[in-house]
């Protein structure tokens, strides 16, 4: 292995949780640079929603590292096996999404996910798989289901659990990963990425390119990026989260609330920062974490907008967190001067539901004027320049018609 291979496969293993395998990546980079060809690096994506957070970015910034080595991405939209829907992680069969929700969902990951990749002609390429699924005929079909046992599918984690809790296991399911594997075949990848909760269905792929008698992808599987509340994975439904299109100040309001303890793998994932420095970054003794997660907050803001957003998102903080003033930029919201609830005054700043009003008020994290609301029933007039505040980063300006 030459050293420049060597430093290339150091770079990719970076921040992996496993790579199936370490020898053949070398073998196929090295392969691939003696004859000038772009290996093909494979990403599934089924579009069940449209919003990325920085938890699907862990994988596509690993992609962008091939792509930035001379490669070619290759997204695959999984417009077909949507209609299936993925079991993994899940303890039930997920619904099926229409054609149109399949759609939106994918031109909006497009948007968002171009804030990672490149996506310029000669380094992304991307498909749908309905373009050869939908052609399957059903000996086809029986042919691919061949290629595995039951006793191998229940193999998989989520199968395995459900079974022997008695739960129904859909006959379609079993179907995906063979299909995600048959992806793989049509697309002639080289490597597959995926989080480790893609390990059993991208392996599926190694297995079925070698019964089409195509060199078998390398498999690198990425670690899945904990939300902010230190114990879940990052999930939108789950409120953990810090999505790719959220304002600079949200953003890095949402990175500050970080534990220490995370910030290690918040620099390893999410930033291009090296090894040497990270380590000497989350050691206390030589960097207070205040200092730490500021340049880990302003690092990631400045992937998504720019050095002089970034600043002004570190400086707003600073202003409402440590001087204890107003922000600058308070959004503006026109109220009728009416007696309404403590709960529809939050339910109309900020534009969410009246439960998770009620809720904020009863832990004591919505403020008016910065005065604690206590009681979330309690009627109050809304009066011109009244500051309404709702948990620690969001603020309202009313303006009362």
């Amino acid at each position: 292995m030459s050293a420049e291979i060597a430093q290339q496969v150091e770079l990719l293993k970076r921040g992996t949780a496993e790579v199936f395998r370490g020898d053949e990546l070398a073998q196929r980079l090295t392969e691939a640079a003696a004859v000038g060809r772009q290996l093909r690096i494979k990403l599934g994506l089924d579009p069940t929603s449209p919003d990325i957070h920085l938890g699907h970015t862990v994988v596509l910034r690993k992609m962008r590292q091939f792509q930035d080595l001379g490669h070619r991405a290759v997204l695959i939209i999984g417009d077909y096996t949507a209609r299936i829907g993925d079991p993994t992680g899940q303890n039930t069969t997920r619904p099926i999404l229409t054609g149109e929700e399949i759609e939106a969902n994918a031109r909006t990951y497009f948007e968002q996910a171009g804030k990672i990749l490149d996506t310029s002609e000669e380094k992304l390429e991307t498909r749908y798989n309905g373009e050869w699924l939908s052609e399957l005929k059903l000996a086809d079909i029986i042919k691919l289901t061949g290629s595995m046992t039951v006793a191998r599918m229940l193999e998989r984690d989520t199968f395995e659990i459900r079974y022997k809790k008695g739960e129904p296991i859909g006959m379609h399911e079993f179907l995906y990963p063979l299909m995600q594997g048959y992806d793989s075949v049509m697309v002639d990848s080289d490597v597959e990425l995926g989080g480790t909760d893609q390990t059993f269905n991208n392996l599926v792929g190694r297995d079925i390119q070698r019964l089409h008698d195509k060199p078998a992808q390398i498999v690198i599987t990425m670690p899945i990026l904990v939300g902010l509340d230190g114990k879940e994975k990052m999930s939108k439904s789950k409120g953990n989260y810090v999505g790719v299109t959220d304002q600079p100040s949200e953003m890095f309001g949402k990175l500050m609330s970080i534990s220490d303890d995370m910030m290690e793998n918040y620099f390893t994932l999410l930033t291009d920062i090296g090894a040497d420095e990270i380590a000497a970054l989350v050691d206390g003794a030589r960097t207070h974490p205040k200092e730490a997660k500021v340049r880990l907050a302003k690092t990631i803001v400045e992937q998504f907008y720019d050095k002089e957003q970034a600043n002004a998102a570190a400086e707003g903080f600073d202003k409402v967190f440590a001087q204890n003033k107003l922000p600058d930029d308070i959004a503006e919201v026109c109220m009728p001067a009416a007696a309404t609830s403590m709960a529809k005054i939050f339910v109309e700043a900020f534009g969410i539901g009246s439960g998770e009003a009620k809720r904020m008020i009863k832990q004591g994290g919505a403020r008016i004027d910065d005065e604690r609301v206590a009681d979330a029933n309690a009627d109050i007039t809304p009066v011109d320049g009244m500051v309404v505040q709702f948990g620690k980063r969001n603020f309202a300006r009313l303006k009362v018609k």
